[in-house]
């Protein structure tokens, strides 16, 4: 089926509504192409695209079509999965309350209960709520981090996690069997309500989520009485339980900022809703200048990731990478667990296959045992709830370089609310200490070392970027570099093919992780870079990590290291 045929069937359906009928008259030949030419694939655990008209964007159709392929994997179950239901969680993008209703409407003609918040929620208490109310699946509208003419469709399955791929694999066959999604029945809500096939949730299951995070505690220090913080949900749904949940673990000294803590679709303030960009913490840092704060932090749209700024030796705010948060959290929490003798024997500590190398040389000096993952959180809460089943490890900490953290295994997913408090938690500790978070991270590389890490992403949207994409991986998979600046390529992990291959001694080993479209080159130095083509966006992601016995000396390594590899990229799409 070409792009035209699916054009004239959209063109001539009676029902669409007025607003895409004036998209698509609004198009020119080649946004009618990128619109229509394929439906949007399921990727991460779900379906992400620009918003309007077409299958390959987001708009009712494209909602109405996953969870029709939803619903058809919950009937292949029992009856007792249709009543235990799907909760549907949703952010403040343009359309999200409006699709997770088409999702219940949807689900409702298949007669499959919904829980649906009343109000916009972060998707930490989505993953929390499937499994306290013991539905059989979850769904949360949310695009996360992106610009704010995307919107996604995330599912969850029994357990609170990601769907992982086996399951999305059925839902996505079932998609395949729909001929035509303009033509797919819904339930109107009146119906829904009138039959039991909705009920809207809220405020009473925030408490019981804030309960469990206050759980958390480990210390309750009089350092978080002094302690200010000023924080920002960047127009998304943090602001709904990020606060509460610090004050409930004993922070006084709050500062919202003002400007961005109400829902905007448009995230007027910031060109993208992301805390792992600078320009996300421009007012933060105002405010934070203005209070003179101890500490900064911002949850991106659906409060799943955070960031982290911090003063620095010379007053001024610094911005925390990612798996810098992570190895102060990680470093933390391990102390203070063994300090007060709880650390289990058998501790495990989560990463991903791209997260930084610090946080298994923590793990290691406190006996902790690292496992790494595939990208994904939902890879993290796999392992959480296999080793829950199995009784032979205690889950301590998980996290990935993009700014996800996950502390208590109530929650299967990153968990922006949780980090918050903990990394706060931290912070007052250090202060006590006269000690700034700051510090602690310079005692950490002092300690074990000054590992760096950085990532490149090439955006290249539509049919030919996805063709560039493809080619880049492709060139690196069939004609691997044997040396990289300045340094021979020692080991190639090839997640596709899940070998790993030692080129100095022509050793080869299978790893024990699914398939997955990511390459990882491991330097005689010590030093790493990955590949990986984005689930869920139109990218090509290169990771970087080195370790040296000073900071500048691993900046200059670092910076060595991605100008030699980026040079090969652009010889190769350019």
């Amino acid at each position: 089926m070409t792009w035209k045929t699916e054009w004239k069937k959209w063109s001539t359906h009676k029902e669409l509504p007025s607003e895409l009928k004036k998209q698509m008259t609004e198009m020119n030949e080649r946004e009618r192409e990128e619109a229509f030419y394929k439906q949007l694939e399921f990727g991460t655990g779900g379906i992400r695209g620009e918003l309007g008209a077409g299958p390959n964007r987001m708009n009712i159709y494209s909602i109405r079509k996953v969870t029709a392929g939803l619903a058809a994997y919950i009937e292949e179950n029992d009856t007792e999965a249709k009543k235990r239901g799907v909760v549907i969680a949703y952010d403040s993008r343009h359309g999200s309350a409006e699709f997770a209703l088409e999702a219940a409407k949807t689900l409702g003609a298949h007669g499959i209960k919904s829980y649906v918040f009343q109000e916009l929620r972060p998707t930490p208490e989505l993953s929390f709520a499937v499994r306290y109310l013991r539905a059989y699946a979850g769904i949360v509208i949310t695009a996360s981090h992106n610009p704010s003419e995307y919107n996604g469709y995330k599912v969850y399955g029994e357990d609170g996690a990601q769907l992982p791929p086996i399951a999305a694999e059925v839902i996505v066959t079932h998609m395949s069997k729909i001929e035509n999604e303009l033509l797919l029945e819904v339930k109107e809500e009146r119906e829904l309500l009138s039959q039991n096939l909705v009920s809207y949730i809220g405020e009473n299951l925030d408490q019981v989520y804030l309960d469990y995070v206050k759980g958390l505690q480990l210390n309750n220090n009089a350092a978080k009485t002094n302690l200010h913080i000023v924080y920002t949900p960047l127009h998304g749904t943090g602001q709904t339980l990020v606060p509460q949940a610090l004050q409930n673990a004993g922070f006084q000294h709050i500062t919202i900022v003002d400007e961005q803590k109400n829902p905007d679709p448009n995230f007027s303030t910031v060109s993208s809703p992301n805390p792992e960009e600078a320009q996300a913490f421009q007012l933060t840092i105002q405010y934070g200048k203005e209070t003179g704060a101890d500490l900064l932090l911002a949850t991106d749209t659906d409060a799943d990731r955070l960031g982290v700024a911090v003063r620095n030796n010379d007053g001024e705010y610094t911005l925390l990478k990612g798996n810098q948060t992570g190895a102060l959290l990680l470093h933390y929490m391990l102390s203070q667990k063994k300090e007060k003798g709880i650390l289990a024997d058998n501790s495990v500590m989560l990463k991903t296959i791209v997260t930084s190398e610090l946080g298994r040389a923590i793990a290691e000096d406190y006996g902790v045992k690292t496992v790494d993952t595939l990208t994904g959180f939902k890879y993290i809460a796999e392992k959480i709830d296999e080793y829950k089943k199995k009784g032979t490890k205690t889950f301590q900490f998980g996290y990935e370089e993009s700014y996800g953290y996950l502390i208590g295994d109530f929650v299967r997913d990153k968990d922006a609310v949780q980090a918050a408090v903990m990394i706060a938690e931290a912070a007052a500790y250090y202060k006590q200490q006269e000690m700034t978070l700051y510090d602690g991270l310079i005692e950490l590389y002092e300690t074990y070392g000054y590992y760096k890490e950085s990532l490149t992403s090439f955006t290249l949207k539509g049919k030919d970027g996805a063709a560039q994409i493809s080619l880049i991986v492709n060139r690196f998979r069939e004609h691997p570099p044997a040396e990289i600046a300045g340094a021979t390529v020692e080991r190639i992990e090839d997640y596709q093919s899940r070998k790993r291959i030692n080129l100095l001694t022509a050793q080869l080993e299978t790893m024990d992780l699914p398939p997955s479209n990511v390459l990882k080159f491991w330097l005689q130095d010590g030093s790493w870079f990955a590949i990986r083509s984005s689930g869920t966006e139109p990218k090509v992601k290169f990771y970087f990590g080195v370790k040296q016995g000073t900071e500048s000396e691993s900046e200059e390594r670092l910076k060595e290291l991605e100008t030699n590899v980026i040079n090969m990229i652009e010889s190769i799409v350019y």
